[in-house]
């Protein structure tokens, strides 16, 4: 193969132009291998950065995944911290006392401002991180 590549390159076909035969040679000599170290470098380079691009979107799943945990997290906590204070509302309204008991109107202002605060944290943290 190698001396096909030779002999095109020393006697061209008739009628083509230079950029062909340039071309044509090339082609030859891919085939024959005379250019293994160059395909080898660049092969190794491009192997290289797939393996860099693996790694950076590995680290970005992974942080994704500790942010959705932590909401998680965060979200399970203020359930269980807000449990006793809607029990709470719900049993005074269900048992018939006035919303204008101090007890009463602590625990409904702290069961209303403690999920819409959670809220607004978890709405600026997505926000945060789509930016």
């Amino acid at each position: 193969m190698a001396e096909w590549a030779q002999n095109a390159a020393a006697n061209p076909a008739a009628g083509t132009t230079p950029s062909a035969e340039s071309t044509h040679c090339d082609l030859l000599s891919a085939l024959a291998g005379k250019h293994a170290c160059r395909d080898r470098a660049v092969a190794q380079k491009t192997r290289r950065v797939v393996q860099t691009s693996l790694g950076v979107m590995q680290d970005q799943q992974a942080g994704r995944r500790r942010s959705r945990a932590l909401a998680l997290a965060a979200l399970l906590l203020a359930l269980l911290a807000l449990g006793p204070f809607v029990w709470r509302v719900t049993d005074d309204l269900i048992g018939g006392e006035h919303l204008a008991d101090i007890a009463t109107q602590t625990s409904l202002w702290i069961c209303i401002l403690c999920p819409a605060t959670l809220a607004a944290v978890i709405v600026a943290g997505w926000a945060r991180s789509k930016q």
